[in-house]
């Protein structure tokens, strides 16, 4: 387990579980999923689900695709801004049907973030 400050005033534990491909929307997409708590006595899962059109999208402008471990980070980077922006519910049990989406309005800020 890891935890992470949240500008919220939160801080979380998490733990990275697995990764799946899905399809999402009609299309495919990595999801990532973390083993969250804000407690220390619940743990849930919060799903990270990257759209792969996104990541095509962002491989034809720059020449070069994401790389599985690029793509991770992204994921990662998106549960931390969920995280100080509140999307994870501290206590509610419905955040077990939580899904973050990386699309293609949000992926470049997350690059950038990366400095990718």
């Amino acid at each position: 387990m890891k935890s992470y400050s949240a500008s919220n005033g939160y801080v979380y534990q998490y733990c990275f579980h697995e990764v799946n491909r899905i399809t999402h929307e009609g299309g495919p997409a990595g999801e990532f999923i973390y083993a969250i708590s804000a407690d220390r006595r619940t743990t849930f899962p919060v799903r990270i689900v990257v759209v792969q059109r996104a990541l095509q999208a962002w491989a034809q402008g720059n020449g070069r695709a994401l790389s599985s471990s690029e793509e991770y980070a992204v994921a990662k980077m998106r549960l931390f801004q969920a995280f100080d922006e509140g999307e994870v519910p501290v206590t509610d049990p419905s955040a077990e049907h939580l899904r973050l989406l990386v699309d293609d309005s949000r992926l470049e800020d997350l690059l950038r973030m990366l400095n990718i």
